[in-house]
């Protein structure tokens, strides 16, 4: 089969997204994708979901943090971000999720948005609800250890 050219190929947008969730979080890239299309299919319905064409084409998760790239058809990347948004949580775990920018091809969009160092995390013991209790620290952010869950905090909550 001939390859079609270039100038009747589908054009793609790729999105640049950062993704967190609780430290305990352990998430793939084939729960995440089936939360995207699942969120595009309810905010877009059918048509829209499949015009905007949401894949994720780079897929990175590791101790509550990662990254991902999204492909998106051309025109429809507010449609993709606007999926992007309605995706809170993946298996069970809350999941925090920004789009940090778009990007013509995967390679700029790796290079412009994706290109940072990894965040570290700590771990510490913090004084919660008059228990010493586990805590992980990333960024000035502690996800704080109570029963089976976490519970976001910050700085301030410890002072």
């Amino acid at each position: 089969m001939k390859h079609l050219p270039k100038h009747l190929r589908p054009r793609y947008r790729y999105l640049a997204v950062e993704l967190e969730s609780t430290p305990d979080a352990s998430l793939s890239r084939r729960s995440f994708q089936r939360e995207l299309w699942y969120a595009a299919g309810n905010l877009l319905g059918d048509p829209g979901s499949a015009d905007a064409d949401c894949t994720v084409v780079r897929f990175d998760f590791s101790e509550g943090t990662g990254e991902a790239v999204v492909r998106a058809r051309h025109g429809q990347s507010e449609a993709a971000r606007a999926a992007l948004a309605c995706v809170s949580g993946v298996d069970g775990h809350d999941l925090g999720v920004v789009v940090r920018g778009i990007s013509g091809t995967i390679r700029a969009c790796e290079e412009k948005y994706l290109g940072r160092p990894r965040q570290t995390s700590a771990q510490r013991t913090v004084a919660f609800e008059d228990h010493d209790r586990p805590a992980v620290e990333r960024n000035g952010v502690l996800d704080v250890r109570v029963d089976d869950r976490y519970i976001g905090a910050t700085q301030i909550d410890f002072e």
